[in-house]
């Protein structure tokens, strides 16, 4: 369905309403052949295609660079995937994306975890309150966490780290400044496994 090209919006569904994303995502057939080239890309590589990337690839520039979240991540190799995802979504958490929080949910979830009753290992914990210390004041990370951090890596992992936190607080403020459609995808991971919706 294509709404309106009124931004800033409510539209109402049945019993429930949403909120419009304040930039609308491409429409494949009338995009220019490099945003088409663009999203067939994203398909092949990605195997997906959310709302977000929908709404990036009016730039396929912009596109690229927040793609550029994958490219970081593989130079974190090091680090297994349960601690990036936490890492991921306490910072997503902490700048209140949806969007974000949602995908990270879904990664822990789909992997056998439940968000919401997770026992952190050291390491996740130091990425945790890293996290949520980036998005809370850039400028006063806590001591302690620098030192456990690089007890723990070295600078090159450092560097890739910190690089991919701006990448992945980015997108959340993308999410949240564009308030890009909630992907439907990602709601049933929006409720603990087990409890009442």
């Amino acid at each position: 369905m294509r709404y309106p090209a009124t931004r800033n919006k409510t539209i109402a569904t049945d019993n429930t309403s949403m909120i419009m994303s304040q930039i609308p995502k491409i429409e494949y057939a009338t995009a220019s052949r490099e945003i088409q080239a663009a999203h067939d890309e994203e398909v092949r590589v990605r195997g997906r295609m959310t709302n977000m990337k929908r709404t990036l690839l009016h730039s396929p520039v912009a596109h690229r660079i927040y793609a550029e979240w994958f490219t970081l991540r593989a130079e974190l190799a090091s680090i297994p995937d349960r601690p990036i995802w936490i890492f991921s979504h306490s910072i997503s958490k902490a700048a209140r994306s949806k969007i974000a929080v949602g995908f990270f949910r879904r990664a822990l979830i789909n992997a056998g975890f439940n968000p919401d009753a997770m026992v952190l290992s050291e390491e996740e914990a130091i990425l945790d309150r890293f996290g949520n210390a980036i998005v809370a004041n850039s400028n006063a990370i806590p001591a302690e966490i620098w030192t456990s951090l690089k007890e723990r890596y070295d600078d090159k992992t450092l560097v890739d780290l910190v690089a991919f936190a701006g990448i992945m607080l980015a997108t959340a403020t993308f999410n949240n400044v564009v308030e890009v459609d909630f992907d439907p995808e990602l709601e049933p991971f929006m409720v603990t496994p087990g409890s009442a919706p």
